[in-house]
């Protein structure tokens, strides 16, 4: 019997998409309960990949804070004092970290006890990281931890402050440039807002998990529409740091390396009498992020801050999670028209997002969530934003043209992420076994259609433009004159 006719009716396909898609494809924005009320420690988005102005070194972007509202003052997003954030890279496929980057923020602001007393940001135009109109200003340092040595990279690093408005902040992106700084060692890191690169129709998949294109083919038809970017408009606190690959890999033997990020807090909250908050005791991992899209699309609720403390290594817990995806029982019933899903025995899952894609960038038998970037494959420079001009490819490996097919982007997720990659249709169609002719030529995976042309008719970050040099992450958006949803503010 198939998995549709399992489905007991409409009325029984609404209530799962009910109690089941609210978490559903929205990267690692508000993923889990009790992170979504702890945004300073919530891990939004990982990106990974070779560098392509600089092929022998690798970037990676680690995004905090989700769904910041530009306009957010007199208190805009910071980074949080008493959050440990970390980026961790094994190189050796035991899931492990062998190279750990860790910062840690301070909080600089004046007050009453400066001979200031006021309610803003700033009480002036900013023209410099340092300027004295700043009233609330970060500092951080970096700090690398190899065989269990702690090495400094740097110390009292400005952050970059918030795009406030024109008054404020006359000169942003030129002030945003002289946020990149310089590592012991080599290489360089950026720490501050930016715009964020994640791009989704959240609005349409929180409604019953539609996906505006395909609204034909849904158990309850709608005309077809183009999508929505839900994320257009907002920022979110980025991490950003570019190192040379010989320093993640053990040798340019063995090029590929294991990424996830994370964030800690000390165990113990107390308020004082004067309504400060103190952290004491050990320290505990709160969020964590590899591969996008695993703790919303593939952890049920239940497990889902279990998840978020758990280290990679201890992942083999969760595979029966990959191996019997509720999202695909989901789609079955939500979308009749589509070719039936399996729902069971899913190997195809748990292999490419729990140990990499084979003869690519597979880490071996230990499963574990991690964003795996082969150092050797180049980067993509044809056209970094383009779907189907040159070789740069936003679904990467998941087509079904010819064309796709002679020249497939090997530097695509899921070898890594870059910010162009269009990981919501890649899971999607994932799931859906859609996995498209390359991916069914080169390993057999599945292909079934139309599976393999659904999305959700979001395919590019189209709000702030992705830059040719580090930190790639487009501006944030300024307060003062801002929209959301895709539109143009002018």
């Amino acid at each position: 019997m198939s998995t549709r006719a399992r489905v007991a009716g409409t009325a029984g396909a609404l209530l799962i998409a009910l109690t089941s898609v609210g978490g559903v494809f929205a990267s690692s924005h508000r993923e889990a309960p009790l992170i979504a009320g702890d945004p300073g420690a919530d891990n939004t988005d990982l990106y990974a990949f070779v560098s392509p102005d600089d092929p022998s070194s690798v970037t990676i972007v680690a995004n905090y804070i989700p769904l910041e509202e530009p306009a957010g003052g007199p208190n805009f997003n910071t980074f949080d004092d008493d959050v440990r954030y970390e980026i961790h890279v094994d190189n050796n496929g035991d899931a492990v970290d062998d190279v750990t980057y860790q910062f840690r923020f301070k909080t600089h602001q004046k007050s009453w006890k400066d001979g200031v007393s006021s309610f803003l940001y700033n009480n002036g135009p900013i023209t410099s990281l340092t300027d004295s109109n700043l009233l609330v200003r970060q500092t951080y340092s970096v700090t690398r931890i190899k065989g269990g040595v702690e090495t400094s990279l740097a110390d009292g690093l400005p952050t970059v402050p918030t795009n406030i408005g024109p008054r404020s902040l006359p000169s942003y992106a030129a002030l945003a440039a002289t946020g990149v700084k310089s590592l012991t060692g080599g290489g360089s890191v950026y720490a501050g807002p930016r715009d964020d690169a994640f791009f989704v129709d959240l609005g349409s998949i929180f409604d019953l998990g539609g996906l505006r294109p395909f609204n034909n083919l849904h158990i309850i038809p709608l005309d077809p529409t183009a999508g929505v970017d839900g994320v257009a408009g907002f920022n979110t606190n980025t991490i950003a740091i570019k190192v040379p690959a010989s320093q993640l890999r053990i040798d340019s033997a063995h090029p590929t390396i294991g990424v996830w990020a994370s964030a800690s807090r000390k165990a113990n909250k107390t308020i004082d009498t004067e309504g400060k908050v103190k952290w004491s005791g050990p320290w505990v991992q709160v969020s964590r992020l590899g591969n996008p899209l695993v703790n919303e699309v593939i952890i049920p609720r239940h497990l889902k801050d279990y998840w978020n403390g758990q280290a990679p290594k201890n992942d083999a817990q969760f595979e029966k999670y990959y191996l019997n995806p509720e999202l695909a029982g989901l789609v079955n019933a939500l979308y009749p028209a589509t070719a039936d899903i399996d729902t069971t025995n899913r190997g195809d899952l748990s292999l490419i997002l729990l140990q990499g894609v084979p003869g690519v960038n597979n880490t071996g038998a230990v499963k574990a969530d991690m964003l795996r970037l082969n150092t050797a494959i180049a980067p993509c420079t044809a056209d970094s934003a383009a779907d189907d001009i040159g070789k740069c490819r936003r679904l990467g490996v998941f087509y079904d043209d010819a064309a796709a097919a002679a020249n497939p982007d090997l530097a695509a997720f899921p070898n890594g992420r870059r910010l162009s990659d269009d990981v919501t249709d890649q899971e999607i169609r994932a799931v859906a076994q859609g996995y498209g002719a390359i991916l069914n030529s080169l390993f057999g995976l599945p292909n079934k259609s139309p599976n393999n042309l659904v999305g959700d008719g979001v395919n590019t970050n189209a709000d702030m433009p992705f830059m040719g040099s580090f930190p790639y992450v487009g501006l944030p958006h300024q307060g003062y004159l801002h929209v959301h949803h895709g539109a143009t503010a002018s």
